[in-house]
């Protein structure tokens, strides 16, 4: 079986769709319809929605990056307004209508979708799920009918098991959320602006954290360090062996056919717009 980089090139090519929740205009569209006014309100609904009715202090510790008065804004005000299945079948509304305008009805229907969510589901079913909740919140859900959606579903819970294999990495090494953001753009990842804007962290915050982590020695004059990009390099290399544990179901020839099924999936959000240069979301760029 291929080594980690496996797990962080698929996790390249899958991201941009599982991201069009996040930033297609069908997905913001689908949350106001559901009432969900302003963009925050119904990214924190439709990404919490698999574990229920939960609260911001679940929300904040789960999600792990987001300053908590930011969390506060949305929850748990949100499920008086849709409850979490409303929210579910919202999502599923903005990608499925998202999908169809960037990639077409031939390709909805046709066998490239069909053959890349039955190899997607099979390693989203893959045991591994313990210590990681959203992703075990995300895998418990039903399998969409339609290959497009259950595609994304089982993305989506790919990608938070990565996200979750993650949060494990930087609390070994006792980085906050925060001062993974800060290392992130020291690393030219994403930019402060982008990170402080979308997930809500002061202007002081940023600054008392990046002195935290100039005190250990991993900043320096903003930049990172020697020992600062050795550690960041620790962490992105153990996200990847976390991560790629289902997909060793899979093996080398299934990895290997979905990357290239996914290959021409990625290209088309990137195309349509639809994948932000620079977003806080920091994936690279698939090898």
């Amino acid at each position: 079986m291929s080594g980690p980089g496996t797990a962080r090139r698929l996790w390249a090519l899958a991201e941009p769709y599982h991201a069009l929740t996040y930033f297609a205009a069908e997905s913001r569209d689908a949350s106001e319809a559901a009432g969900l006014r302003g963009f925050w309100r119904g990214y924190f609904a439709m990404r919490a929605a698999p574990l229920g009715p939960v609260g911001p202090a679940v929300v904040t510790a789960v999600f792990y990056s987001f300053a908590p008065d930011f969390v506060a804004r949305a929850l748990p005000e949100v499920w008086d307004v849709v409850p979490p299945a409303g929210a579910l079948e919202a999502r599923l509304a903005g990608v499925d209508a998202a999908v169809r305008r960037v990639l077409g009805e031939e390709w909805v229907d046709g066998g490239e979708a069909r053959e890349a969510a039955e190899l997607a589901v099979e390693a989203a079913r893959a045991d591994g799920v313990a210590g990681r909740p959203l992703a075990a919140a995300n895998r418990a859900l039903p399998v969409p009918d339609r290959p497009h959606l259950a595609l994304w579903q089982a993305l989506s819970t790919l990608r938070e098991h990565r996200g979750e294999g993650h949060v494990a990495a930087l609390l070994q090494r006792e980085v906050s959320g925060l001062q993974a953001h800060v290392l992130a753009a020291a690393a030219g990842r994403s930019t402060r602006e982008w990170l402080t804007s979308a997930r809500g962290w002061a202007d002081a915050d940023w600054d008392h954290a990046a002195a935290e982590l100039s005190e250990r020695g991993w900043l320096e004059d903003g930049e990172l360090s020697a020992q600062g990009l050795a550690m960041t390099a620790a962490v992105e290399a153990d996200t990847d062996r976390l991560a790629l544990g289902p997909w060793r179901t899979l093996g080398d020839p299934g990895c290997d056919r979905l990357a290239e099924l996914l290959a021409p999936v990625r290209r088309a959000v990137v195309t349509a717009g639809d994948w932000a240069s620079g977003n806080p979301i920091g994936v690279p760029d698939p090898t």
